[in-house]
């Protein structure tokens, strides 16, 4: 049986490259840990799409020094999907930006409302969105995934529904709403084409009913999960689960691409 490869993201991106120079965390990693020597190969990855199986020519000081062999096709995704996470108290957004990057959201975008108990501003702010980064590309790692979730800057409110673009396919998720289901919000005929989701999640506490007001003006559409109340840290997850099985890459075997 085949030793699966170990697969290494690279800062760098690899478009048209043959070469490929990795920093100092993956020499340790490589070297130390994996304990691999030049003439062994590793699969790397820049997070765009491309993909390529790669050779360790040579470990310095403070890089690894690697030739690109073939490259792997590029999986290109049914649909793309926005979550516009309301920061959660305590640590639960690092498992939240975990599991929706495992779970193929393309970007997420962190924001602060109304019923917020954690409320991050300036460098505090900048040193989360760092670390969001870095476990969205560990978790690209370890799911196979050729793209890497883009985290943005933590926004406001009403920042985060400017985020938004004319074709997107607006849903605001609200514990209050009794009418339209996710299900049904997600095949009604008139989105029949959407290829583009944006979905807004709220914290513990919930959305305000002024802020729901504010999204529906933006074009959103309230959606229920049903009866049962989610935990914040559970909810994106059965939403985009929902969403992946409904439209993306859970949808059918073999459309994937098309």
């Amino acid at each position: 049986m085949a030793l699966t490869l170990p697969r290494i993201y690279s800062s760098e991106t690899l478009r048209d490259a043959s070469t490929c120079q990795l920093g100092k965390d993956n020499l340790r990693y490589l070297k130390t840990v994996l304990r691999l020597r030049p003439g062994d190969r590793i699969i790397v990855f820049d997070g765009y799409g491309h993909e390529f199986e790669a050779c360790i020519d040579s470990f310095g000081a403070s890089d690894v020094s690697l030739s690109l062999g073939k490259q792997f096709p590029e999986t290109k995704r049914k649909i793309s999907v926005i979550l516009a996470q309301a920061i959660p108290k305590a640590g639960k957004m690092d498992l939240i930006v975990k599991t929706a990057a495992e779970l193929g959201a393309d970007v997420i975008v962190p924001f602060i409302c109304a019923r917020s108990v954690s409320r991050i501003e300036g460098e505090k702010a900048s040193m989360k969105v760092t670390r969001w980064q870095k476990i969205v590309r560990e978790a690209a790692r370890c799911a196979r995934s050729n793209r890497v979730t883009a985290v943005d800057a933590v926004l406001s409110f009403d920042d985060m529904l400017c985020r938004t673009v004319p074709d997107d396919r607006k849903l605001i998720f609200w514990e209050e709403e009794d009418q339209l289901s996710i299900r049904d919000a997600l095949n009604e005929k008139r989105f029949e084409g959407a290829v583009r989701y944006f979905i807004i999640v709220g914290p513990e506490g919930g959305l305000s009913r002024d802020e729901v007001n504010l999204a529906k003006e933006a074009g959103f559409v309230s959606v229920s999960l049903g009866r049962q109340i989610l935990k914040v840290e559970t909810a994106a997850a059965a939403i985009l689960s929902i969403i992946q099985y409904e439209k993306g890459i859970f949808s059918r075997v073999g459309e994937e691409g098309k």
